[in-house]
This record gives structure tokens, sequence and C-alpha cells, in this order.
């Protein structure tokens, strides 16, 4: 099977789409999308589901096996960094299928963080994101992931400045009601009180 990050390669330059690839780099995300003048549209990296994940040697999540992806602690911190045009692409090599999930949905859905022992010339530990892929945008075809990226990239201004509730509806979490209700007068004393 081509791996993803050639699959990627593959189907932007059949495309025409002008890109910058950094898989060698441990600093960089996988890809870069680039504009007509060489500037950067959006960052992602790329991940693979290649095997089933023996759930006993993690703590319980609550999320089926099927949709249960293990991210590390640091790539989500690399998408953090370059947002706000940044994400991830996940090809889930036992299902056939393809998940986008943007920065937004990355830093707010529900997460299990575990430190994985790891031991190369000393102990060491390695964190860990548990994840649930159906928070990200399912896919059949790694083009239909790509047009999801577009979507959420043509999205921003709804989600960064339109949408004044809770962004997202995410598998295990529950958006709660609650606080006093606000009306004009609280507004009017809280910028009063700051000006």
């Amino acid at each position: 099977m081509t791996s993803l990050e050639q699959e990627i390669r593959d189907i932007l330059a059949e495309n025409g789409t002008r890109f910058r690839s950094d898989c060698e780099s441990h600093s960089e995300l996988d890809f870069t999308l680039l504009d007509e003048g060489g500037g950067t549209l959006v960052t992602f990296d790329a991940k693979e589901k290649q095997r089933r994940i023996v759930l006993d040697h993690w703590p319980d999540t609550g999320i089926p096996e099927p949709y249960l992806f293990i991210l590390d602690d640091l790539a989500a911190r690399k998408v953090l960094a370059h947002a706000p045009n940044s994400g991830l692409i996940v090809r889930d090599n036992l299902h056939s299928r393809y998940f986008f999930i943007s920065v937004v949905d990355l830093f707010l859905m529900p997460r299990t963080r575990a430190n994985r022992p790891i031991h190369r010339s000393a102990p060491a530990i390695k964190g860990k994101w548990l994840i649930d892929l159906r928070n990200g945008v399912e896919c059949a075809r790694l083009f239909d992931a790509f047009v999801a990226m577009k979507r959420y990239l043509e999205d921003h201004e709804a989600i960064f400045a339109k949408t004044l509730a809770c962004y997202g509806d995410y598998h295990g979490e529950t958006v709660h009601i609650g606080g006093e209700e606000r009306r004009p007068e609280h507004w009017e004393k809280d910028v009063s009180s700051t000006r």
C-alpha cells in the first residue's frame, strides 16, 4: 500500500496544487499548501491508523475502537503552533476511510491524554492523545478530505468571529447550560467597569 504521504503528493501533483513537503522534518508539519505567490494557505500533518488498538494497554476512553486514534501530544502542539490554518489528515487503513481534523476541532474535542513509557538509550515517556475520529470530518476519498479542509478555511469568519455558542458537536461531550441569563444591563455594566 502506498504511504499516505505519497498519496498526498500524488493527488496534489495531479491537481496542480502548489505545495511544500516537510515530511522528513521533526519540527514542521508534513505539508504546506501554497498560494500563487508562494505564501502559505494551510499546513497539515498526515497520519495513518495502521492497526487495531489494544484497548487493554490504554486508559478507558469509551471510544469504540474503530474510531479510536492515538496522536502524539507533540504533533498536536505543532498543529496548534500553525493555527488557525492547520489540521490533520488521517487515513484509516483498516476501514479504507479518511478524516480531516481542523486545529479548532483538535483543540476543542474531548481527549484522554496518557504518557507512554519508552526506552531507547534510557527510560523516558512520550505524551499521547486518545481521540475520537468521529470528531473530524469522515471522508471516503482523500480528495474529499481536501474538500473538507477547503470548507474549513472558507468558514473562518463564522468559526472565529460569529458563532457565540460553544462551537462544535463532539462525541463524548455534553455542553451544559449554565450561568445567569445575560441582559443588556449586564453588558452596559461590564463595559462601564472596564473602560
